[in-house]
């Protein structure tokens, strides 16, 4: 277990780079188990969770490595089922998305629950039933799941809801199946976007990327290629808020403007200083800031991994903010813990809080609950009056590469220790 020591009160200046989108990422390191011809994958973050990626996929004998600062090359071409690694497909979410490229690869798989944050019931039911649709056998046995499919045959999918993986399992199944494959309310993130792009570039046949209708007409083969994966959307957002909050300079780069448009117009209306560039965004200080409300919603909604984040700003604007997330039921227990530092919130529902300021925060000993809250409570801590000593930061890793480094540089006092 490790903590942050954090000396808070200080206003930061500086440049960030904003790294790879971890959301992209995960599902890009499974799909390249479509071809067995090399894949170059460059502006990879190197965050936890693809560590964990990487080690399923050498445990399927995968030839994976970095070979570049933020560059991972794989080939896939000898990979086997016998050894996969259940500990950590256990442990992260993301190797739910095994489940559709090995299925298309071998016609069958057996895979564990997949674990990760808790932040509510996530279950797979839509996978599940998606890929039964493309001609997947399916049988639940003990905490695992076992699927066969002697060929996978197109079929057109209407999703239950916008389910992110879900839509993700289905593309990279329904590439190599036979025929045409509708997905109708399909998810249209930008992660799922580079997804599609990134098997477009493999040889696979999708259009309707960016809306809720994809097709795809299944290939026989897909080929290797090189890809860069897109900026970070939701470690953008993060830094935004941290620049807001400490009234601070920081000048945000390696952007993708059309994937922040809901959170610049929720930015314009709070009365935030702001510039954006063709691949900057520079955050001046801003002072009185104005209440407002926010609902999260798929995209283009607002992200619910900004939903915790925007809370804290919402502790320092003038009257009395809502911050809804109708997602996960328990993705509000961060609140609790801004209580304990001064924060003026209510919980009023598992999906609704209320929050009033501004109001001041203290340096207080507390804890992370997940990912997202974890990286809120840090800049609670560069937020607050005195110490704050932040537990559990190390689930901050699975999303923020070297966190208490890049703040560092803008002039953080943030420390890790180990418990």
């Amino acid at each position: 277990m490790s903590k942050f020591i954090i000396e808070g009160g200080k206003h930061l200046k500086g440049e960030v780079e904003i790294k790879g989108m971890k959301n992209a990422i995960t599902p890009i390191i499974a799909a390249t188990l479509l071809t067995d011809e090399t894949c170059i994958i460059d502006n990879v973050p190197k965050i936890s969770d693809v560590d964990k990626m990487v080690d399923i996929l050498k445990s399927l004998s995968s030839e994976i490595s970095w070979t570049g600062d933020q560059q991972l090359t794989i080939c896939n071409k000898n990979i086997s089922l016998k050894s996969l690694d259940e500990k950590a497909v256990k442990s992260l979410r993301s190797s739910i998305l095994f489940l559709g490229p090995l299925l298309a690869r071998f016609g069958k798989v057996d895979l564990p629950e997949p674990g990760g944050c808790i932040i509510g019931k996530r279950p797979i039911d839509v996978h599940l039933s998606a890929l039964k649709s493309l001609g997947a056998q399916i049988i639940e046995d003990n905490g695992f799941y076992h699927l066969k499919a002697d060929k996978l045959i197109g079929s057109k999918i209407i999703l239950p809801e916008f389910s992110v993986t879900a839509t993700e399992n289905i593309l990279m199944a329904a590439v190599k199946a036979q025929g045409q494959t509708i997905i109708k309310l399909a998810a249209q993130e930008p992660h799922v976007q580079d997804l599609c792009n990134f098997l477009n570039k493999m040889g696979a046949k999708i259009s309707g990327i960016g809306t809720h209708t994809l097709i795809i007409d299944g290939v026989d083969k897909l080929k290797g290629t090189q890809y860069k994966i897109i900026p970070d959307q939701i470690e953008i957002g993060t830094f935004i808020v941290l620049a807001v909050v400490t009234h601070s300079e920081l000048h945000i780069k390696n952007i993708i403007p059309e994937h922040l448009d809901l959170i610049l117009l929720k930015l314009k209306e709070i009365g935030v200083k702001f510039e954006l560039k063709e691949n900057q965004l520079d955050i001046y200080p801003s002072y009185n800031l104005k209440a407002f409300k926010l609902q999260a919603l798929p995209y283009p909604g607002f992200p619910t991994d900004l939903q915790a984040p925007f809370a804290l700003l919402a502790t320092q604007c003038n009257g009395v903010s809502l911050i809804q997330d109708p997602l996960y039921e328990s993705r509000m227990s961060y609140v609790g813990e801004l209580i304990k530092m001064g924060a003026n919130a209510i919980v009023a529902d598992p999906h609704r809080i209320i929050i009033s300021g501004p109001t001041p925060l203290y340096g207080q000993e507390i804890k992370s609950f997940d990912l997202r809250a974890g990286a809120t409570l840090i800049i609670a801590g560069l937020l607050a009056e005195g110490q704050t000593v932040i537990n559990q930061v190390e689930i901050v890793d699975r999303g923020y590469e070297k966190i208490e480094e890049r703040l560092s540089h803008l002039g953080a006092e943030i420390k890790r220790a180990e418990n």
